[in-house]
């Protein structure tokens, strides 16, 4: 057995057949969960490279250098018997949603690169999905072969122009889907030059700044033993397993009852709550070692990796000339505060916020609330703390909807809490003037303007998560009711995103004949791409929304009328009930929306 870590380029540019067996479960990542933030973490790289690149002149080994690698995880592959002249074989023991991921990404890359004109970098990157086609023929020709089950749908993702009709299903075809679309979008943000160069920096990133550690077993190896010893689960030692261990021996080193203070302190974070595991990015961490982690994130005012919280935390609790007990008190005490974060009333504006907060995922800003609601009232005013919080709200979801880049939120956030440090009871004018500043793309607050020009026109439905679609959809529902509706507010989460013009719209929705195929063309691709925009979007219930389906206008109508309470969809019929409802019509009511997100979600001066 041999292991070591491997790059992208290292794993896959050999000619080489990485083959998952049939004990294998077949693909099943998604977008949420996997997809969404694999992309990001890949963005957030390559635009660190680029960076790099812009401080040493375009130096690419320099630049390489200066960025972090970022590293996948683990893969155990195991050598097969294979003929000298046939391509080399490694079955995938352990780590084939990864490889496959990788796979679908590689391609989706290379073929979008191709498509905008950039040859080298689509060279580089087919080297990395296809072997040598003087060594293989036919399904050979892949450096990853799936499960039985997942063949055909591989084979029409990885294949450049293959239709995918009848495959829409497969969670292969839609994550190659996704990974093109965001690759896509991502290219056609900037213009030119820069835009070659995003290629140029993309393909760099996918070849030589991703890792992964590569457990190579031998032929005799037993793959099935290995493969259920890696998955058997353990119970490790927690890093706060190891903070209360240090903190009860620093007590009792200094005279006091480790029982009593533990009792007095430490025995709620026993509790399950703080025990369970929940989601972090991609990797799933107990919840009380991530709040350590924020904690002290906060108090340092420095990053803290997440494998370095008890080495962290020692470091701390050593260089500070501070008791252990007022240590202890602390955490007590910014544990309620991250507790309390959970408990508001959901219809409330704390509440309202956290629901929003948790679907973008910006955790990273979590050091900062500790420190907001960690103040007494006499130190920041609720009145104060609230526009804290709808600053704080505006900035990430405008950046979210704008698709911006969250690369540097770590950063901005270390800080804003340094800022605040001394002077919270100017927060809110504090925060707001900062924001405000920011004039990089990496920090920018998207204006009104930016908003109204790519609202109408980004698929969002296949940009975001349905999750934080829908969380943007909902808040437009609640923006349209008044104080004199029965209800305020949406029941979160339950409603399901309806297409107008549905996504299956030839039988019923037919466009306008055209003589010329050119212009045929132009209409379906503007049509494909307006169907997924704000505007043609709309909510309903999980019984209305099959009933609707891929009907026509008409019958669409009828069943929003009659079931639909919803103020999105009352104003939908009253602008439009009686008209077509096609591209114009689609185009207009996303400036309309873009308004509405404008005042959900205003730009604070």
């Amino acid at each position: 057995m041999e292991a070591g870590k491997h790059s992208i380029k290292q794993l896959f540019q050999k000619d080489v057949r990485y083959v998952i067996p049939t004990f294998q479960r077949p693909y099943v990542w998604k977008q949420e969960q996997q997809w969404e933030p694999f992309w990001n973490d890949i963005r957030n790289i390559a635009e660190d490279y680029a960076d790099a690149l812009a401080e040493s002149d375009n130096n690419q080994a320099e630049a390489e250098r200066k960025t972090s690698t970022h590293f996948l995880g683990a893969i155990v592959l195991q050598q097969m018997p294979t003929p000298s002249i046939e391509v080399d074989r490694r079955d995938v023991i352990d780590g084939q949603q990864r490889m496959t991921t990788l796979q679908l990404l590689l391609d989706a890359a290379q073929e979008v690169i191709e498509q905008e004109g950039f040859d080298k970098d689509a060279k580089r990157l087919r080297k990395l999905v296809l072997n040598d086609e003087d060594f293989s023929e036919g399904d050979t020709q892949f450096k990853l072969w799936p499960t039985s089950g997942d063949q055909d749908s591989f084979r029409v993702a990885m294949t450049n122009g293959q239709s995918t009709q009848g495959f829409e299903n497969s969670l292969i075809v839609q994550a190659h889907e996704f990974f093109s679309l965001q690759i896509r979008e991502w290219l056609h943000a900037v213009e030119g030059d820069e835009r070659a160069q995003r290629s140029q920096v993309l393909a760099t990133t996918l070849i030589g700044l991703l890792e992964l550690v590569v457990i190579d077993l031998k032929t005799g190896d037993d793959a099935y033993v290995i493969f259920e010893t890696l998955n058997a689960r353990g119970t490790p030692l927690l890093a706060s397993d190891l903070v209360k261990n240090f903190v009860l021996q620093t007590a009792n080193a200094k005279a006091y009852s480790p029982d009593k203070l533990y009792a007095d302190y430490w025995r709620p974070f026993e509790e399950e709550w703080w025990r369970k595991e929940i989601s972090q990015g991609r990797i799933f961490r107990p919840r009380i070692d991530i709040f350590l982690n924020y904690w002290l994130v906060a108090r340092q005012q420095k990053e803290v990796p997440s494998h370095k919280v008890f080495p962290a935390f020692r470091d701390y609790a050593e260089a500070k000339n501070v008791d252990i007990l007022d240590i202890v008190r602390d955490i007590q005490h910014a544990g309620s505060t991250y507790r309390r974060l959970e408990e508001f009333d959901s219809k409330s504006v704390e509440g309202t916020f956290i629901y929003r907060w948790n679907i973008v995922e910006a955790g990273v800003v979590t050091p900062l609330l500790l420190q907001l609601f960690s103040a007494e009232e006499s130190q920041v005013s609720q009145d104060r703390r609230t526009r804290c919080l709808q600053a704080l709200e505006s900035f990430l979801v405008r950046r979210m909807i704008c698709r911006m880049t969250t690369k540097d939120y770590n950063r901005l956030v270390l800080e804003l809490i340094s800022r605040l440090e001394g002077h919270i009871d100017r927060a809110d004018e504090i925060i707001v003037a900062y924001l405000g500043e920011q004039t990089s793309e990496s920090r920018l607050w998207p204006d009104d303007e930016r908003l109204q020009r790519d609202i109408p026109d980004l698929p969002l439905y296949r940009l975001l998560t349905r999750t934080r679609l829908r969380m943007v959809m909902e808040a437009i529902e609640e923006s349209l009711r008044t104080n004199k509706t029965e209800d305020r507010y949406v029941a979160r989460g339950c409603l399901t995103i309806e297409h107008i013009l549905p996504q299956e719209w030839r039988d019923h929705w037919p466009l306008e004949i055209t003589d010329d195929p050119e212009e045929h063309h132009r209409r379906i691709q503007r049509r494909e791409r307006l169907k997924h925009t704000l505007g043609n979007l709309t909510l309903v219930t999980n019984a209305l929304n099959p009933a609707l389906s891929n009907g026509p206008w008409k019958q669409k109508q009828k069943g929003l009328q009659e079931h639909s309470t919803l103020h999105l969809n009352k104003r939908l019929l009253q602008e439009w009930g009686n008209k077509p409802f096609a591209e114009p019509q689609i185009e207009e009511r996303g400036k309309q929306l873009a308004q509405l997100v404008c005042a959900v979600w205003p730009k604070y001066k």
